[in-house]
């Protein structure tokens, strides 16, 4: 039986919190909790399951948005039509990234963010992740492109920011000749 999740609104002070290290290695409710958010992200990117369960479309989420202010994000990537990877990463850490800036041409969005923001975010085309597995084993990725900032955009939310935070208030859009628009 699907149950959706009650994710945080914006206005809620949880998402403006800096979040602490989780500890290791999680416990079964947080695992479970990992697995309902991996099941509800890879229903919001199938068509079928997304009008089934009334979702909104979404890749990531980050724990503070249900409230937890713990430093655990999850990622349901589709790489190709109709297949995904998963990344739960506990406590990560941002440890190279490129100087090469990029932006989602349509703008980025958020599921606690239940409105259309208007504007690129800059963020690096590339970043390499460390940080923990579930049980607390060390695992490190390279991100490029899309899933580059999807990393950001979660590890943003365990810093209290939201992606509309790093819109430029005096410059919201750029052209292809000021930024790599993906």
């Amino acid at each position: 039986m699907f149950k959706k999740l009650n994710i945080l609104d914006e206005k809620d002070p949880h998402l403006r919190k800096i979040s602490k290290d989780a500890n290791l290695p999680l416990s079964n409710e947080y695992k479970n909790t990992i697995e309902r958010i991996i099941q509800e992200l890879t229903y919001s990117q199938i068509e079928e399951y997304e009008k089934k369960y009334n979702l909104r479309p979404g890749m990531g989420l980050a724990f503070p948005q249900l409230g937890i202010n713990e430093r655990i994000i999850v990622i349901v990537h589709e790489y190709e039509e109709g297949k995904f990877k998963n990344y739960v990463v506990v406590n990560p850490k941002i440890t190279s990234y490129s100087d090469e800036m990029i932006a989602a041409e349509a703008g980025e969005g958020c599921l606690s963010v239940n409105r259309d923001v208007e504007g690129h975010v800059k963020r690096h085309a590339r970043v390499t992740v460390e940080g923990f597995d579930v049980d607390g084993n060390k695992i490190k990725f390279r991100a490029r492109e899309e899933l580059s900032i999807a990393f950001q955009h979660e590890i943003d939310h365990l810093n209290g920011i939201l992606f509309y935070d790093r819109i430029d208030k005096n410059k919201p859009f750029y052209t292809e000749n000021e930024i790599r628009l993906i």
